[in-house]
């Protein structure tokens, strides 16, 4: 991989070069930062805020000069964040060890000497008289518990633990002062989390809660995926702790076999360790940050309340390391270890932002996030019931101001266990970006997609040779690479946005003016797709992809071009597409039939794939695919390339490369776990037990297809599969049936009693539609 950086500086002619860029061949000054600083004779240190100093000093001296601050091996405990403004260097400047990687922290913590004394039930307090709050214990640099109900369970799949109990009337009244609590619970439908703070108590015994705006699609809470924490009462278990602010009082009850008195105690302080602040105007420049570990972070989760156009983000705009406005600013070669937020943010105008060869594990938010400001997009909306209006509406196409990230990239990152916190996160996310490569980064054991894309504005991202898998562990309906595309053309109401999409197909690329590829990615998730292009998603190009387990989707949206990819175990998931779509699927393998939901419209060429058997082409389309075994190399050890004589290669398949997926750095490939592949299995039909409901025909929910094209939260109601003319009832093919007069419906089987029951009466019904409940009246 070529530096992008390289082809910038070194483009024109030397003889064309600026003074500035010749003044940079000299050595770099370099400035010796220490934890206990000395003026001894020979090596003499100083503070870091003295070496930036310094650096500004010898940089006005002597202009586009480089300076390296390198730090001595240490702990660097920062009193306040680190905030680096445009203007203040005048030339590189570099942060990284004096010596080797791995041996500088830069915290976000503060380190506390504590008299700890026995108080009941193995539980040591201490007392802690801190300005500041926090939400992370480090006891020896292992973060702890926060006191929590239920207990918490590294096996537990949701949040370390759940209770439908947790906010039971009977469990309240246990607590004596709740305010301060947290509760963290799932979204309804498992799109994502919510997060509120206790307040207080009502005389109902009910709780006051403040939050719930960290989730753009609000639907409330989980019914049964929820814990709270802060909750003096719920410290009963080893490594939880509690800090009771009334009394200036750290309760803590140790693992067997710690020593107290001589553990090393820190807690969290800030939010933000580094900060580049600048502006389209004036960027922060040239600013590299190589080799070192950032720890100790404060999460953020109640500050996450952004909305992020129309999909389901809410965001909180900072992280450890935030770069906002900068350019040619490289975060290289470091470790972000157990911090409370998202690890890196880029936000605002950003160019060639390289976040690259990083470590990034354990995060409370995302890996890392490019996001731009929402004043660049052209006629912004920011929920998804929010309908656009055609008169008047800006239609130009792009963005309309440069505060967006452009020309970034995230390149040979080990990105995993992000999300222990917010839900609504990913190991990369792109929102109102451009040009943003994503390449050789390895993400696993992540709560909802390893990459996402939050919408069309403005396309030109590569994704390419990652190796993305273990993902959508704790929540649903979505997929390791997951977008999504509501743009200016795009309705929740679908018969409008046909005939939207009639009238004006030209919008559709004013926002996705740029085609996002994905190629050469392995992706793997078992609770979703493995690549899932969901609403509105258009103008991408899909090729050459291994999916190991959940398929590929594309709902309702255009200009998708899907070809070369190998679909293990799954297939291809066509949903709700509008006629004249000009999607192309073709030369792909797939290991079983389409799946198929609410097509009445086929794109330009579905074509020349490669099929188990001939009873598996289950399309008009398919005229010239093939059928039979693919004849893979060695599927036992990942290599899906096909042997000559393979069916596929009659269908226009063309085999590439198995062994360049994901992160390539020693170091990295040494920590990376490795993705999981299928045992290869044939295909099976689901079941599509269709019944007759006065004339039309019905189904149970029964596949995650049927439910994510529906938009439903879970899989009850009766799916309305066809809708005979001048039916009795105004619904429509692909109608959920939720409700018959006052009998709620959960499958077909409650439909059909519910219809004995009032026989000929007229009754009302409830169906899902659009993704919302919709009153319907004989």
């Amino acid at each position: 991989m070529k530096n992008i950086f390289a082809c910038i500086v070194y483009a024109a002619p030397l003889f064309l070069l600026s003074p500035v860029l010749v003044a940079q061949k000299k050595p770099a000054i370099p400035l010796l930062v220490s934890t206990h600083p000395s003026a001894t004779a020979g090596k003499p240190s100083m503070s870091l805020q003295a070496a930036v100093a310094q650096a500004h000093v010898y940089q006005q001296q002597q202009p586009g000069r480089s300076v390296e601050i390198r730090f001595q091996p240490g702990t660097y405990f920062l009193d306040s964040t680190l905030l680096l403004t445009a203007g203040y260097f005048n030339g590189n400047v570099t942060f990284r060890p004096a010596g080797k990687p791995g041996t500088v922290t830069l915290s976000g913590g503060k380190p506390l000497q504590l008299r700890w004394a026995p108080w009941k039930n193995g539980i040591y307090k201490a007392s802690v008289n801190i300005p500041f709050e926090f939400s992370h214990l480090y006891i020896n640099n292992t973060q702890q518990v926060r006191a929590r109900y239920p207990n918490y369970d590294s096996s537990a799949k949701h949040y370390n633990g759940t209770a439908a109990d947790a906010l039971s009337p009977a469990r309240i009244k246990t607590w004596q002062h709740p305010e301060g609590g947290y509760i963290h619970a799932l979204h309804r439908a498992e799109w994502g989390g919510y997060h509120y703070r206790i307040t207080g108590v009502n005389a109902d015994g009910t709780l006051q809660l403040e939050g719930g705006y960290q989730n753009n699609r609000q639907m409330g809470m989980h019914e049964q995926h929820r814990f709270v924490e802060n909750i003096f009462e719920e410290l009963d278990a080893e490594k939880e702790w509690f800090y009771d602010k009334a009394t200036q009082t750290l309760y803590y009850k140790p693992a067997a076999g710690t020593n107290l008195q001589t553990a090393m105690v820190v807690v969290s302080r800030l939010s933000e360790t580094v900060v580049m602040k600048g502006d389209a105007a004036h960027p922060v420049k040239d600013i590299t940050f190589k080799d070192i570990r950032f720890a100790h972070t404060n999460a953020t989760f109640m500050d996450t309340r952004e909305p992020l156009l129309r999909s389901d983000w809410a965001i909180y705009r900072g992280g450890t390391v935030l770069l906002d406005g900068t350019e040619n600013c490289v975060i290289t070669g470091c470790e972000f270890d157990h911090n409370g937020g998202n690890a890196v943010f880029v936000s605002n105008y950003n160019r060639h932002a390289n976040i690259s060869h990083c470590n990034i594990h354990d995060a409370g938010g995302s890996g890392i996030c490019f996001t731009g400001n929402p004043d660049a997009v052209r006629a912004a909306l920011f929920e998804y019931n929010q309908s656009p209006v055609f008169a008047g509406m800006d239609t130009a196409a792009g963005p309309q101001s440069p505060n967006y990230p452009d020309s970034c990239m995230a390149y040979d990152n080990l990105i995993y266990r992000t999300g222990r916190i917010e839900k609504q996160s990913a190991g990369v996310q792109i929102s109102m970006a451009m040009d943003i490569t994503v390449s050789h980064n390895t993400i696993y054991d992540v709560p909802r997609a390893g990459i996402n894309v939050s919408e069309g504005t403005w396309g030109g991202h590569v994704i390419e040779y990652n190796d993305v898998f273990n993902t959508v562990l704790e929540t649903g309906d979505h997929g390791a690479f997951n977008s999504w595309g509501r743009d200016r053309w795009w309705y929740p109401d679908r018969q409008v946005m046909d005939s939207m999409v009639a009238l004006h197909p030209w919008l559709v690329k004013q926002d996705a003016v740029k085609t996002n590829i994905l190629r050469n990615n392995r992706f793997r998730c078992d609770h979703g797709w493995d690549i899932d292009l969901d609403d509105g998603s258009s103008n991408y190009h899909i090729y050459s992809n291994v999916c190991l387990n959940g398929g590929l989707k594309l709902r309702e949206g255009f200009f998708r071009t899907v070809e070369n990819n190998v679909i293990l175990n799954n297939s291809f998931h066509p949903h709700v597409w509008f006629e004249n779509s000009h999607d192309i699927f073709r030369h792909n393998i797939v290991t079983s039939s389409y799946k198929p939901i609410g097509i009445k419209y086929w794109g330009d060429i579905i074509d020349y794939n490669t099929f188990p058997d001939v009873a598996a082409i289950n399309t008009p389309t398919d005229k010239h695919s093939q059928a039979g075994n693919p004849l893979f190399v060695s599927p036992a050890t990942g290599n899906y390339q096909v042997k000559p004589g393979s069916p596929a290669l009659k269908a226009g398949f063309k085999n590439f490369p198995m062994n360049q997926f994901g992160v390539v750095s020693a170091n990295l490939k040494a920590l990376a776990k490795k993705a999981p592949l299928p045992v290869l299995k044939a295909a099976t039909a689901a079941s599509s037990n269709i019944s007759n409901w006065l004339g039309a025909q019905v189904k149970n929910i029964e596949t995650l297809g049927e439910r994510s094209a529906a938009g439903l939260p879970d899989n009850k109601g009766a799916f309305l599969v066809a809708v005979p003319e001048n039916f009795r009832y105004p619904v429509k093919t692909g109608d959920v049936i939720l409700q018959v007069g006052e009998r709620n419906v959960n499958n077909v089987d409650d439909l059909l009693k519910a219809s004995t029951f009032y026989a000929n009466k007229k009754v009302p019904l409830v169906v899902f539609r659009n993704q919302q409940r919709v009153n319907i009246n004989q």
